[in-house]
């Protein structure tokens, strides 16, 4: 006869009838106060947004020129500040 095997039965550590309780998603910061959280690096540092004289884009960019890359290959030259006399 054939002696029957004991399979080793899954280890559940979660309560009957409750989904699991996953942490990887959740801010390991929730309990400090705003002020002592880190705060993330500013991805817009060093960016301001402007619109293109030529064309009306609006972007956002870091050269000293409002001109749109576009723009600036056909040649459209920015708009020269008039001094009032």
């Amino acid at each position: 006869m054939n002696a029957p095997q004991n399979k080793p039965q899954p280890v559940t550590t979660n309560t009957p009838g409750k989904a699991p309780i996953c942490t990887c998603g959740q801010d390991p910061f929730a309990d400090l106060p705003p002020e002592l959280r880190p705060q993330r690096p500013n991805t817009l540092k060093g960016l301001r947004k402007v619109t293109c004289p030529g064309c009306g884009l609006k972007y956002w960019t870091n050269r000293n020129t409002d001109v749109c890359i576009d723009c600036e290959k056909k040649g459209v030259k920015p708009l020269e500040t008039q001094s009032g006399d």
